[in-house]
């Protein structure tokens, strides 16, 4: 069980850690103090394959119209992807990925409407980015990262660097699960930010990809636990001074019919833990509960505040 004690104890081993300050997130010319007004990123799979059916897009027009509505309900961003993270899916060709997606991208940027695309392929990145997409979700691994940063930094988009330690984030045989994660991703981040520095992108979102899937021989059990501690631990990752991205979980295994309230539950504990940009299937409850979340801050019940219970 999650106990106040359990809380303490983290934020006093890594005090220092807890206020450091991290980058605006920047999109195009909009420019975003996750800290203050944390961001909202809103899915729509145009893979079928997509575990979590109520994001899902079956054509051109579902897309984009799901992408209108859920950035008329909050999301600050809406992501896109064309091929499912689950490796026991049929991967997609580049083709029909940006046959898929470029039309979407070019629709919902012509409206105004902050694109982000989740791939790991360099080309399709390049065609979306062309197609007015601000941002790359990038589940690729270290070794696409000479072929994806200068398309990054030629288009300066912003990219979200994911902790992928494989190929792609459908490499489950790369994949580990450790007590604590968070030095191994620090390592792991302070690398790949050097070199997309390098490359000349200055647009940066790290993302620990708790999210991805692990490998069979990995319990649901064992998998939750860790993105618990994973969203818990997020503010040690403030070293790196870049926002935070999380794609919350949906833990079925967990929630089981009550899934749709699981991503939620993980938004608690990812805004515990200091995370800046939430990726969700459910906009308007994440939304609704960051807005709780700030309402209810220390400042809700100052000695000044002529509703407050003291008075």
């Amino acid at each position: 069980m999650i106990s106040l004690t359990d809380l303490v104890d983290l934020a006093r081993r890594f005090e220092s850690d807890l206020s450091l300050p991290v980058d605006l997130l920047r999109l195009g010319n909009r420019e975003i103090d996750v800290d203050a007004t944390p961001a909202i990123m809103g899915c729509v799979n145009l893979s079928q394959d997509s575990t979590y059916r109520e994001s899902i897009a079956t054509s051109t027009q579902a897309a984009i119209r799901k992408g209108r509505i859920i950035a008329a309900q909050g999301a600050d961003i809406v992501d896109i992807g064309a091929e499912s993270s689950n490796p026991r899916t049929a991967q997609v060709t580049t083709g029909e990925q940006i046959a898929a997606l470029v039309p979407v991208v070019k629709e919902l940027a012509s409206q105004g409407i902050v694109v982000s695309v989740e791939t790991y392929d360099p080309v399709v990145a390049r065609s979306c980015l062309e197609a007015g997409a601000l941002m790359l979700n990038y589940s690729g691994g270290p070794a696409s990262d000479d072929s994806v940063f200068p398309i990054v930094a030629k288009h300066q988009a912003t990219v979200i660097l994911c902790y992928v330690e494989g190929e792609s984030s459908r490499d489950v045989n790369a994949k580990s699960i450790d007590e604590d994660p968070i030095p191994g991703m620090l390592d792991y981040f302070n690398r790949r930010v050097k070199h997309a520095r390098s490359a000349g992108v200055d647009r940066i979102v790290i993302d620990p990809g708790i999210g991805f899937s692990h490998p069979k021989s990995i319990t649901a059990s064992v998998r939750t636990h860790y993105q618990a501690r994973a969203l818990l631990n997020t503010f040690r990752l403030r070293r790196m001074g870049l926002p935070i991205c999380h794609a919350l979980p949906h833990a079925f295994s967990l929630f089981e019919d009550e899934f749709r309230t699981a991503e939620g539950f993980f938004a608690v504990l990812a805004h515990l833990g200091g995370t800046g940009i939430y990726r969700t299937h459910e906009v308007p409850r994440i939304r609704a509960i960051l807005a709780a979340l700030r309402a209810l801050g220390p400042q809700a019940f100052s000695p000044e505040d002529p509703e407050s219970p003291a008075q």
